[in-house]
């Protein structure tokens, strides 16, 4: 049987942040390089962060574009990543509303929408504790938009997109499902939006956003950077964890360990540690992406729309060309759907041509290539069962040394960057527990 101080379960963002983090506390107390083992079910790393090269267009699994509030993270991947041109984006988002492009976020632009469709969403947003009521608390998500947007707004955008996104009944999720990633808006915020900045541009969310042009698939390259090849095991699959005696077993061998570090989906790290769970309680979406490159150059400056009309089977597409500056068009294109659906790929190719066609974004465009992937989960559904069950089942798995990290792992919503806060911090106590047993 081997042996290692730290096994790591899959090599995406999270589990490579942790392996550098813990090498490094090792080294900052001056201990000797610890035993880690990273096992990847896969072939290549990168987990949903990978990127294809094809036809002479760079796309990733899905749209990548990283927001770093802390700048040293930034500078340290950048350091690990020689010679790769990172671009720093100025991020120009459009919601299309009706044929109309309206600035990204909606409820903070309304005054751009048709004059009817504008009175329409201050006035209900102005009375919207005498249309929802002013009492109790924020029961759901889609509770919190109509009580804190009024009905105007939340009709008109955030609830048709969040369901087309979530795929399932907003009054299912939590109040604060995205957390610090939906884009609140108070009257005073909106009214002070109306009137463009000195600078000639209206406050934004996520204003900016960096991307290197090799894609997504750098940022894994920068984590690997610093790893030993032989750290990192391919085509190796997780099968079973025995708590009681630290073993985990993969479709190769038997592993001991003292901590394993695992950013596999929450529902299956029960199961593989045959923890009694509800699995109900864990809920998502899919989401199909399809990666298109044109024969000619489309829509110049926007980056990424969303489109709430259900009539359109996708809710959101993005801009590779005008991130990399090519002369043709790529997009990614999203479509959310329920977790285990079935797709009939080219039926839903055709009807993404169909509404690209429609809305404009294609015209006369020659479809030269083409890739899709399907992501199941993509978005978790935080919901109260979710969250009160997931802090449940936690707290049995750490109490033998089993972390569940990551977006999947904690079955949440987060960025990258929160990734490699989140194992970073894990490292860090992982690591100074190791030096008090010493």
């Amino acid at each position: 049987m081997d042996s290692v101080e730290y096994l790591v379960v899959g090599a995406g963002v999270s589990g490579l942040s942790f392996a550098n983090a813990i090498v490094e506390e090792s080294q900052k107390h001056g201990r000797t390089r610890p035993e880690v083992l990273i096992v990847e079910a896969d072939t290549q790393p990168g987990g949903y962060c990978k990127t294809i090269v094809q036809d002479g267009f760079t796309w990733d699994y899905s749209g990548h574009f990283f927001h770093f509030r802390d700048p040293a993270i930034e500078r340290w991947l950048r350091e690990r990543m020689p010679g790769q041109d990172v671009r720093q984006v100025i991020k120009n988002t459009k919601v299309r509303f009706r044929g109309q492009d309206i600035d990204f976020p909606f409820q903070k632009n309304i005054h751009q929408l048709p004059r009817e469709d504008f009175i329409d969403c201050l006035v209900s947003l102005y009375f919207r504790e005498e249309e929802q009521g002013a009492s109790g608390k924020e029961s759901s998500f889609k509770d919190m938009i109509f009580r804190r947007f009024g009905r105007g707004i939340a009709e008109r955008f955030l609830i048709p997109y969040n369901e087309k996104l979530y795929a399932c009944d907003l009054d299912s999720l939590d109040p604060e499902a995205m957390g610090r990633f939906f884009p609140h808006a108070d009257i005073a915020d909106i009214i002070r939006n109306m009137k463009p900045s000195e600078d000639g541009n209206s406050e934004s969310y996520n204003a900016s956003f960096s991307y290197p042009m090799g894609g997504a698939i750098q940022f894994i390259n920068a984590l690997l950077y610093d790893l030993p090849d032989t750290m990192v095991s391919y085509s190796e699959r997780l099968e079973s964890i025995d708590l009681d005696n630290k073993v985990a077993t993969t479709n190769k061998r038997k592993i001991a360990f003292g901590s394993l570090v695992t950013s596999a989906p929450f529902p299956q790290v029960c199961r593989s540690a045959g923890v009694t769970h509800d699995e109900a309680a864990f809920t998502c979406n899919k989401v199909l992406v399809f990666n298109l490159g044109f024969d000619k150059k489309g829509k110049e400056g926007v980056h990424w729309t969303y489109f709430p009309d259900k009539t359109l089977p996708f809710y959101r597409i993005g801009y590779y060309d005008n991130i990399m500056n090519t002369d043709r068009m790529s997009l990614y294109v999203e479509i959310g759907a329920k977790s285990g659906q079935e797709f009939d790929v080219q039926h839903e190719l055709a009807g993404v041509l169909a509404g690209l066609e429609r809305e404009g974004v294609i015209d006369g465009h020659k479809l030269v290539s083409w890739h899709s992937v399907a992501m199941d989960p993509a978005y978790v559904h935080i919901t109260k069962r979710s969250l009160a069950e997931h802090g449940r089942v936690n707290a049995l798995l750490r109490n033998s040394s089993v972390y569940a990290v990551g977006r999947y792992g904690g079955w949440t919503y987060c960025s990258i960057e929160d990734n490699i806060v989140e194992t970073r911090s894990l490292a860090a106590t992982l690591a100074r527990a190791s030096g008090d047993s010493l």
